[in-house]
């Protein structure tokens, strides 16, 4: 193999580079250690060995810079089939000459799905699709917290072929398409030409085939394999409906691409109970007549499992649709779970349908009297007229239908029936 920029001494021989490989022994483990795996470590655990030393010593997350170049150069020489051969042979020594390197913080981004990566030099990777997935969950494990594993097939670079889905030299540009990816179809439509392209299925539109003989038998020549694997989802106490937990990197691998994040979209489902609104909690309660105007006591079982007596003050009436509220008994605050919304009590009060005359004339003696009205029932000026029972549904309706009429007049000027009251 031909080594460009090998540089030796043009006065007398080598300059001791070349020929102290071939009188000294080569350090060719060196890398393999800071990585912390064997010489025989496979692309794809050298890449699982990367991903738990950056996270460990990156500098934005306090640890040593140093540390953190030596495990990204270790990182971008192995991970690279041709350089980790030439490391093999002749040890970091043969690698001089290559270049300085790609940035360490530019590396960790490419490996963790980051997006820097695409704003750089010579542009980078593409960066693969995302897989977004929506997952439900409950009231009680937002109030409470929770973790759900959520098992994923995805495809890998496969390891024996290192993602290219065969020898090298078995490689072939695809016929089909010419080694575009693309195939281009021209259509004569009237006096105009139409010109459409769709991706090579051959070749998955990547330009290049390999002979069925020469296939990966593992990949059987795709380059990537299915793996299963396990996400643990950290539902993390008061998220708001529909929060987003990302996986970096974690979507389809494919030969030359950036994988894509796996993106969980939590979507809070409706509670039987309890609504929430925000950092608080709203519940709606019966309450008879009696404890209305003597007072009520009542208990509420909380998303914790806990059993909540609430009461009302000594001497307080509840009107209808009165709003009690209960201080610090909401929903935790995200990420400062210790502060809690309001707990908000709505009471609807049962009336009773009837009373009888004694139990009229018991209440008539226990509340303030009403107002006197000055009428005489027998006076025959005056008409009697008894109520009747409707729903508010009714009403509502009854004025939409009183307004279309009114509008339907003015614009035809002609008479509209008049709805009448519906009597029970």
């Amino acid at each position: 193999m031909f080594f460009s920029s090998m540089p030796f001494d043009m006065g007398g021989g080598f300059d001791g580079r070349m020929g102290g490989r071939m009188s000294r022994e080569v350090d060719n483990k060196k890398l393999y250690e800071i990585l912390e795996v064997s010489q025989e470590a496979t692309l794809s655990e050298i890449k699982k060995a990367y991903r738990r030393l950056a996270i460990k010593h990156h500098p934005d997350k306090g640890g040593d810079q140093e540390k953190f170049k030596e495990v990204s150069r270790a990182y971008e020489v192995l991970s690279d089939p041709e350089k980790r051969k030439i490391y093999d042979e002749y040890g970091e020594e043969g690698l001089e000459g290559g270049g300085g390197g790609a940035d360490p913080v530019d590396l960790f981004d490419v490996i963790f799905g980051g997006g820097r990566r695409s704003g750089s030099k010579g542009g980078g990777k593409r960066r693969g699709e995302d897989l977004v997935t929506h997952l439900k969950v409950t009231l009680e494990q937002i109030y409470n917290g929770a973790v759900r594993k959520m098992a994923i097939n995805k495809d890998t670079i496969c390891a024996d072929c290192e993602g290219i889905g065969g020898p090298k030299d078995a490689i072939q540009y695809c016929e089909l398409c010419q080694g575009q990816g693309v195939r281009v179809q021209i259509r004569q439509i009237g006096p105009m030409v139409q010109q459409t392209q769709s991706p090579c299925n051959p070749c998955k539109g990547t330009g290049k085939t390999i002979p069925a003989t020469k296939q990966c038998k593992k990949c059987s020549g795709s380059g990537s394999v299915k793996e299963r694997k396990v996400l643990e989802v950290n539902i993390d106490k008061g998220i708001p409906n529909h929060h987003k937990v990302t996986f970096h990197g974690e979507a389809d691998e494919k030969q030359g691409e950036i994988p894509g994040d796996v993106v969980f979209v939590l979507d809070e489902q409706e509670h039987s109970v309890f609504k929430r609104r925000g950092g608080d909690l709203f519940v709606e309660k019966d309450i008879t007549l009696v404890e209305a105007l003597t007072g009520f006591r009542f208990v509420i079982t909380h998303l914790d499992g806990r059993k909540l007596l609430v009461k009302s003050n000594p001497g307080d009436i509840t009107k209808p649709s009165d709003i009690k509220c209960v201080n610090n008994e909401g929903m935790p605050t995200y990420k400062n779970p210790f502060v809690k919304g309001h707990l908000f009590v709505i009471i609807n009060i049962i009336f009773p349908d009837k009373l009888d005359s004694k139990a009229q004339d018991l209440v008539k003696t226990l509340l303030p009297a009403p107002k006197a009205l000055d009428v005489d029932e027998d006076d025959p000026s005056i008409e009697i007229h008894y109520t009747s029972n409707t729903e508010p549904s009714d009403v509502k309706d009854r004025i939409q239908k009183e307004a279309y009429h009114e509008d339907d007049e003015e614009g035809h000027h002609g008479g509209a029936e008049r709805v009448s009251c519906r009597q029970q």
